[in-house]
């Protein structure tokens, strides 16, 4: 079973779904958290080669996106093709993976 189903049947099982409004809250506070982490572990930026981000927090980023993707009837592994695909390409075109803006 793909992740995006487990957390699909996770939900499901247990009257979880929530509007995708409050899946993007739940997802900025989770990502809140992993910054916080950050910030903590680096001295704020001082010593960035110290970045120490508990498992656990990732894995609650990685739930709340994939409950985003549930919610919204995006398929996960599908949208990431898609941004492999345009990094690919950013990476062809400009020698950037980034958007440039």
């Amino acid at each position: 079973m793909n992740h995006q189903r487990r957390v699909a049947t996770f939900l499901d099982d247990h009257d979880l779904h929530a509007p995708p409004a409050h899946r993007v809250l739940d997802l900025a506070s989770e990502v809140g958290e992993l910054a916080k982490e950050v910030n903590t572990s680096t001295d704020y930026g001082d010593s960035p080669g110290t970045v120490a981000v508990a498992e656990d927090e990732l894995g609650d980023a990685l739930f709340c996106l994939l409950a985003l993707c549930e919610e919204t009837g995006t398929d996960a592994e599908s949208a990431l093709e898609t941004a492999l695909a345009k990094y690919e390409s950013r990476l062809d075109e400009t020698g950037e993976a980034g958007s440039g803006t």
